[in-house]
């Protein structure tokens, strides 16, 4: 993996999904802004002052959940963050893979710089160090219902403290934390007022597995483009729903724009011509490329907005706020909140995978209309042998359960959950299943495209000689490196893997913006 030499700067400005994947997936650096040290100091002042006061604060001074109405005695308050992180670690099921976890290690890298936890610079500094050092603890990922990921964060705090139950991998071995952390050459933070708190209280996987999430649907987005542009050419599809003056009769949401991506990918095929298409009418799945995939990418963008909101957000809670009198109840400093709650972010990500799902059927039947002598006037299930011979007739029991298992995940997981903590936290937005199910679907929607550039370039190939777009020849070139014509019966399967991960990787859009 080529990692990225120029380091992420936190607080020199707004922390962007992009600057996230960085540090994911290219192992980027990360380093503190000047003003990240002062702003944490401000705010931990607060803190001190007030458990000093002895004044009433969620977290500092009482316990957690419904345990709020608990006051902690003073010599009691250091004990209690040090409970705090183990207490939480409730989580279950397979680790987070490590691109995740780095998401989730910088997002809450830079809610602490953001200042209004109001923890220890010690916290910071030891998860900045951790992000540098390739120190990855191993974090299960179910146990969170979006009222802050309290399970997953605490599972890394354990780790950081250095917890010999924990574990973490550095340099590829998974060791018990303390021993990573020694081979990592790093200290654990020592835990003081609201640290163990304030390493749980927060969104931090929600919203970095968000941010990799709408990475990876805008790459498959636009290999999708890609292959229903190839698709176009294989059925010798009808291009009129693409002319611009279509699009003007009616501008809906991103329309246009999709129609004019369609037409950069088909400028130059022969399907220009008048009387070129087959048909004078064409299926839904063709004639509607331009509106659905149009609304797609709005909805996309609509997701990224709480994303980047919540990147550069101090969502604490309680919010810790270093200058007298912001806000109606400035005397207190510390402002108890529900800035935690995710739902603006849940529903955009639902209405993406909704979106997604759209899209996913309308490739899936486009894929099984280039099998359909009846309607593609090419040979059954695409074989040049006859049937005699299987072809792509199998394939399409692979495209309907991933078609099938897309639209069952684009259903929502939000609409309710079980009240707990004795019914104080009677509301969740279940993010992190929701963002997780989306990525469910984008990479189901990969192996769904993958499949449509196999037929769709099967399907040129048959057609003979033909003149293509300037983009589908090199969609048309990029499938055939990777997957050679289907002239035998062979297993395909290796073939849409391969397909599918140079899409995940970008390597499909390279292609084709080399020819720009």
């Amino acid at each position: 993996m080529e990692m990225r030499q120029d380091p992420l700067v936190l607080g020199a400005g707004p922390l962007t999904i992009e600057a996230v994947v960085g540090v994911a997936r290219q192992r980027q650096t990360v380093a503190l802004g000047p003003l990240v040290a002062p702003r944490i100091a401000a705010a931990r002042a607060v803190v001190e002052r007030l458990a000093e006061a002895e004044v009433p604060v969620y977290g500092l001074t009482t316990g957690l959940g419904a345990g709020v109405d608990t006051r902690l005695t003073a010599d009691d308050l250091i004990a209690f963050q040090h409970r705090a992180v183990p207490a939480r670690a409730v989580g279950v099921g397979r680790h987070l893979p490590t691109d995740i976890l780095r998401a989730l290690m910088l997002v809450r890298a830079a809610g602490y710089a953001a200042g209004g936890s109001g923890a220890s610079p010690s916290m910071l500094h030891a998860l900045v160090a951790a992000l540098n050092a390739g120190f990855h603890p191993l974090v299960p990922s179910k146990g969170s219902i979006g009222a802050d990921d309290l399970a997953p964060l605490a599972h890394l705090g354990r780790a950081l403290l250095g917890d010999p139950e924990a574990e973490a991998e550095v340099g590829g071995d998974i060791l018990p934390a303390d021993t990573a952390l020694a081979r990592a050459r790093l200290a654990p933070p020592i835990l003081g007022l609201k640290d163990g708190h304030a390493i749980v209280v927060a969104n931090a996987l929600s919203v970095g597995q968000g941010c990799l999430v709408l990475e990876d649907a805008r790459v498959a987005l636009d290999a999708l483009d890609a292959a229903a542009a190839l698709s176009c050419e294989g059925f010798r599809a009808q291009l009129e729903p693409l002319d611009p003056r279509v699009q003007q009769a009616r501008p809906a949401p991103g329309q246009a724009q999709a129609a004019a991506r369609l037409r950069a990918l088909l400028a130059g095929s022969a399907l220009e011509k008048p009387g070129a298409a087959r048909r004078l009418q064409d299926p839904l799945s063709f004639r509607c490329l331009a509106p659905v995939h149009g609304a797609v990418r709005v909805t996309l963008e609509a997701a990224r907005e709480p994303v980047a909101i919540e990147l550069n957000a101090a969502a604490d809670n309680p919010l810790v706020v270093a200058e007298a009198g912001i806000g109606e109840d400035a005397g207190s400093e510390m402002l108890h909140n529900g800035n935690f709650d995710m739902t603006a972010l849940v529903l955009r990500f639902e209405a993406l995978g909704q979106a997604l799902a759209q899209a996913a059927t309308m490739a899936a039947h486009r894929t099984m209309k280039l099998m359909s002598p009846a309607v593609s006037a090419l040979p059954r299930f695409l074989t040049p042998q006859g049937q005699s011979r299987t072809g792509f007739a199998t394939v399409q029991k692979t495209i309907a359960a991933l078609e099938a298992e897309i639209r069952h995940l684009a259903l929502p997981i939000s609409l309710g959950v079980l009240p707990v903590a004795d019914g104080i936290e009677d509301h969740a937005s279940m993010a992190p299943a929701v963002v997780a199910k989306t990525g469910e679907i984008v990479e189901r929607l990969r192996w769904l495209t993958a499949i449509e550039l196999a037929a769709a370039a099967q399907a040129v190939d048959f057609r003979g000689p033909l003149v293509l777009g300037t983009g589908t020849r090199a969609v048309h070139a990029f499938v055939r490196g990777l997957v050679a014509p289907l002239q035998e019966d062979r297993s395909q399967g290796p073939d849409f893997e391969r397909l599918a991960q140079a899409i995940a990787a970008g390597k499909l859009q390279q292609a084709v913006a080399a020819i720009a």
